[in-house]
């Protein structure tokens, strides 16, 4: 799910590749895609309509680097413990957003649970902060998203 500030709250799609440098530390790709609902501003009104519906699509794409903050186990119960880590990110990238590409600065963290050698699970939160001048005010908006996703290990 991802949340664009002001515009609502929509189901986001991507892919993320990673690699793991050490045993602490990796970097990743990340692109992804959603669409901005209406604003506080367009609701009311019902007439007014800032952006056309092209203009509302939002794809991003980021590099980041993270860091296993907390590597481990862990348990669920007395007797069952899985792998894993909290992690968190930080990256830059690009968003294209109201017909514009805007630089993008995004911070994250997240849990990995490794299901078996090859598979894990991912529950992960990130704020991906730009620019948007809509209403001829430049401002930084902070735009979160969330995503459970499944990694497999190559």
């Amino acid at each position: 799910m991802a949340s664009i500030e002001d515009f609502g709250t929509n189901v986001a799609y991507g892919s993320r590749l990673a690699y793991h440098v050490t045993e602490d530390f990796f970097a990743e790709a990340v692109v992804g895609a959603t669409q901005a609902g209406k604003t506080s501003y367009e609701l009311p009104t019902g007439a007014t309509q800032l952006l056309s519906d092209s203009q509302r699509d939002m794809t991003y794409y980021d590099l980041s680097v993270g860091w296993n903050a907390l590597p481990g186990e862990v348990f669920f119960g007395r007797k069952r413990a899985m792998p894993g880590a909290l992690y968190v990110t930080m990256g830059a990238g690009t968003t294209r957003f109201a017909g514009d590409d805007r630089f993008t600065a995004t911070v994250g963290a997240g849990v990995r649970l490794l299901v078996n050698e090859w598979l894990a699970v991912h529950v992960n939160g990130r704020d991906r902060m730009f620019k948007v001048d809509l209403l001829g005010r430049d401002q930084v908006t902070h735009n979160l998203e969330f995503t459970i996703s499944l990694t497999a290990f190559l």
